[in-house]
């Protein structure tokens, strides 16, 4: 026992002690024990132990001089590097640790732990511990003063649709929404005719409009104002207009083609129905099930326009279907089919019976209703029809089926779409547009492709009365399409607490 407690007296290491306060301390080049040390040298010297960030209440960004603005949250790693960029010094020591110290969310500080080390006396290494507090101030950044100055613009998009009904104005609304494709905008107002998108410079504005070419067929002109120069320096301040105009078409609206567009399609039928209008103008011959899909450079080297609106069509009553076998069909999905209807107002009249041929067949049965246009009893005004042999025109045309009352139809919808932020003028909204606004939600209910492309979100509020058996009526027709939940985005309602919080369904 004496000899190992001998070898291990052996093995210890030497101490000194403190040239200070003469504590046994290990041997080092300062021989001083740390206590000593930290009071003569201070490792922290010249480092900053207050500092400011600026934020922007209105954007949630904070500044990273000189003029650079980036989005942190708190306690993230942008915000933690952010901070270590502010501290001035910190380049001349060692940092070994950095973290966030807890701060109430709303004090306005931000606590920053650091552990540095540092060389002092003697080549020996001193760490330390110190605590940086950043006061967080108020700024606003130079977008949201652009954006909060509402005549303040550099750029402006106007957006235009010479046709009386605005259908695809709506659809457009959800694909800018759904993309994302308004970032940036200043202020958006609605127009008679369209919107106007206003930014802060010309690349947002060129940016929207690349996006309206991808998603429609339409064209544009460029036109700039000279606002202010300086000679000396050759510095000239622009503000510039992007004039858009859509194809003045909507869906279930009935053109007649150019005669060079017709050879070009095949010799298809010179009297079409607008199917849809998305990328390109989808185009369907009722009297042979024949298709053409018109694109932009087309339409625009020989232009349309439609023959009548969805406020001319008339109500007829279905009396007979007899479907039309063909050896070859140009679509799977419609049924080419001879009908007898008669006009829902001459019901019991003599003569009241019209027969035609419609692509319709896989809709239509005895006792429905269809909305179609009466061509032979109507003025219309068109260059292309005017040219047309008798023959060649047909004196009825029927579009689409009729589900019954709009009103009932409302009654069923637990869906909901989302708008865009934009001023509204007194002269812009009238009945008409609400009245277009139902019948592109009909057609979303109609078309399972048209809504692919757009977010539909759940109503809480419609969901509660149909879950309760209330808002609904029982005499609403079933037969009407509707959209599933399976379709539907859970929508973000902060202000209901008894709303459940579920996954999106797509």
């Amino acid at each position: 026992m004496e000899s190992m407690d001998l070898e291990s007296a052996t093995c210890a290491s030497p101490t000194v002690l403190c040239c200070e306060c003469g504590t046994p301390i290990s041997p080092n080049p300062a021989a001083m024990c740390v206590a000593c040390l930290r009071s003569r040298v201070s490792v922290t010297e010249g480092l900053m132990k207050q500092g400011a960030l600026y934020f922007c209440k209105g954007c949630e960004r904070y500044l990273q001089p000189p003029s650079n603005w980036v989005a942190c949250k708190l306690e993230s790693r942008e915000l933690l590097a952010l901070c270590l960029k502010r501290i001035k010094g910190l380049d001349k020591i060692h940092l070994v640790d950095a973290s966030f110290v807890w701060t109430e969310p709303h004090s306005k500080r931000i606590k920053v732990k650091l552990t540095v080390q540092k060389e002092v006396l003697g080549s020996t290494i001193l760490e330390q511990v110190l605590v940086v507090e950043f006061v967080v101030h108020n700024q606003m950044c130079d977008n949201c003063h652009r954006r909060e100055a509402s005549d303040f613009w550099r750029a402006v998009v106007q957006i235009r649709q010479k046709t009386t009904e605005k259908k695809t104005l709506f659809y457009l609304e959800q694909l800018i929404l759904k993309h994302n494709a308004h970032a940036n905008t200043i202020r958006i107002k609605e127009q008679h005719g369209g919107l106007d998108f206003y930014y802060g410079s010309k690349q947002d504005a060129r940016r929207l409009v690349d996006f309206l070419l991808s998603v429609l067929p339409c064209r544009y002109k460029t036109s700039q104002q000279l606002i202010s120069h300086d000679i000396r320096s050759n510095v000239y301040n622009y503000k510039h207009t992007f004039s858009v105009e859509i194809v003045p078409l909507a869906k279930d609206c009935i053109v007649c083609l150019p005669s060079a567009t017709a050879r070009a399609f095949g010799n298809i039928g010179p009297v079409l129905v607008c199917v849809r209008v998305t990328t390109v103008i989808q185009l369907i011959d009722p009297h042979t099930l024949q298709l053409a899909e018109v694109s932009q450079t087309v339409f625009w080297r020989n232009p349309f326009i439609s023959l009548c609106s969805s406020k001319n069509l008339v109500e007829y009553i279905v009396l007979e279907v007899e479907p039309v076998r063909l050896p070859t069909h140009s679509s799977h999905k419609y049924l080419l089919a001879d009908i007898c209807v008669a006009k829902s107002s001459e019901i019991g009249l003599p003569d009241c019976q019209h027969y035609c041929r419609t692509h319709l067949g896989h809709l239509l049965k005895p006792g429905d209703t269809v909305m179609g246009f009466d061509v032979a009893h109507s003025n219309v005004n068109d260059e292309n029809l005017s040219k047309l042999r008798e023959d060649h025109v047909p004196d009825l045309v029927l579009v689409k089926k009729s589900y019954g009352e709009k009103r009932k139809r409302r009654q069923k919808r637990v869906w909901k779409l989302k708008h865009l932020p934009k001023d509204s003028d007194d002269m812009a909204v009238s009945d008409s547009m609400d009245q277009d606004y139902d019948d592109f939600l009909a057609d979303l209910e109609e078309d399972e492709t048209l809504r692919q492309a757009v977010n539909i979100y759940k109503d809480a509020t419609r969901l509660k009365h149909v879950r309760h058996g209330s808002g609904v009526t029982d005499d609403v027709e079933d037969e009407a399409p509707q959209i599933s939940l399976a379709e539907m985005l859970d929508d973000l309602c902060i202000d209901d607490p008894d709303s459940e919080t579920t996954t999106s369904e797509m």
